[in-house]
């Protein structure tokens, strides 16, 4: 019997029940998100803590980087685990680092249980509800994979709003148990309906025939392959960038814009919007122009943006919105063309462990743009000067990715 007659996901054949599958992971994907809302926390806990905006700003970097370092880890994990148990480790653990984030009593505590439990929890689950959609996807694989990671960009656009309310009705550490709570039983409930398909399921639809079936020495070996190293170097560019456009969003809004704080927290809501956005879209871009292709155009809008905010001031809202939209429709763009890459590029059956480590690449991306971020606005008194570093390193992008990113 054909295989995709005998297996059966919901109750229906897997080629149409594999669909259930996008929202459920992207769901997960959007409660681990939370982490997006970061830029609603930092002027409550400055207040707080009575810190800098280098100081606010380490707990979402100490989590960003737990998060990519426990990428490659899961991705050797997934076949002996499974993809349900590994999901309710990682939503249990990033639950317990929100709780535990309303004790904090200083930066530093914050900085543990957010950034480093939180962030491992993130970590442990992120990866999975990708590697299932690819799994099940092998013929749409990037359209697959975008529109599951949409979950973690859309994020925002729930929490964001949520967490400013439970700010002001409850105080900036309280939201965190609340949150906490939330997320963890939404994704245990998940964690139980995913599933990875049986070894060499493939859909019956016609497109499908000879996906992935790739002469065995025209797969190149991840870390023996330039195109890993190129591939590692432009996710990083591109996170450095993105994630620093997300961690000064409401602050740039309310010092160089002049907008209040409940309209700068509106605007997360809908920057996010974008983020989520730009995952199917720059997924199916990938699928058509190659990796090649979906980067260029990703650094040309990152170009774009870094110029509009150089010359944007008080009152010019619009281009704020224009430039952010961009930054963060291109940040949800490369968190697409790098698992779409990976799948493309290197041996798909080895896809957990490689964007497993190709992820490092959103680690070091991470470290460095909020850390550098924090430091200028310290520095120079001003994050205007921050949009220099983002559109230098946007030229840097599109000289690589055109002569080495195939």
């Amino acid at each position: 019997m054909d295989n995709w007659q005998s297996v059966r996901l919901f109750g229906l054949p897997a080629e149409k029940g594999r669909w259930f599958l996008i929202p459920l992971g992207s769901m997960v994907l959007l409660c681990l998100g939370t982490v997006y809302s970061w830029s609603i926390f930092r002027k409550p806990l400055e207040d707080l803590f009575g810190i800098s905006a280098t100081q606010s700003v380490l707990p979402f970097t100490i989590l960003l980087v737990l998060y990519a370092m426990l990428m490659p880890i899961t991705g050797f994990y997934i076949d002996k685990i499974g993809v349900g148990k590994i999901t309710a480790i990682g939503g249990v653990v990033t639950g317990i680092g929100y709780i535990l984030s309303s004790l904090a009593t200083n930066i530093t505590l914050l900085t543990i249980t957010y950034g480093v439990i939180a962030g491992a929890g993130v970590g442990i689950a992120y990866g999975v509800p990708l590697t299932v959609s690819a799994k099940w996807f092998p013929d749409r694989k990037g359209l697959a994979v975008g529109l599951t990671a949409i979950g973690f960009g859309l994020s925002p656009l729930v929490t964001a709003p949520l967490a400013k309310t439970l700010i002001v009705a409850y105080g900036v550490l309280p939201t965190f148990t609340i949150l906490g709570i939330s997320l963890t039983a939404i994704i245990l409930v998940i964690s139980m309906t995913l599933k990875l398909p049986p070894v060499g399921w493939k859909p019956q639809t016609g497109t499908a025939k000879g996906i992935n079936e790739i002469i065995p020495n025209q797969r190149r070996e991840l870390l023996k392959s330039p195109s890993f190293y190129t591939l590692w170097v432009c996710y990083t560019i591109g996170t450095f960038v993105g994630l620093s456009a997300i961690g000064i969003s409401s602050p740039v809004a309310q010092e160089i814009i002049k907008l209040d704080a409940t309209t700068a927290a509106i605007t997360v809501s809908l920057f996010a919007v974008f983020n989520g956005i730009g995952r199917p879209l720059f997924g199916w871009l990938t699928d058509r122009l190659q990796p090649k292709g979906a980067a260029m155009i990703s650094y040309v809008l990152i170009l774009i943006a870094s110029i509009l905010m150089l010359n944007a001031g008080e009152g010019e809202a619009l281009t704020y919105l224009v430039a952010f939209s961009l930054f963060w429709l291109c940040l949800g763009g490369w968190l697409a063309i790098a698992p779409t890459a990976t799948l493309i590029l290197f041996a798909p059956e080895d896809y957990a462990k490689n964007y497993g480590i190709v992820f490092t690449a959103y680690g070091a991306g991470a470290l460095l743009g909020t850390l550098a971020i924090g430091q200028i606005r310290d520095l120079f008194g001003s994050y205007t000067y921050a949009f220099y570093p983002t559109g230098i390193l946007a030229i840097i992008g599109i000289i690589i990715a055109q002569l080495k990113l195939d």
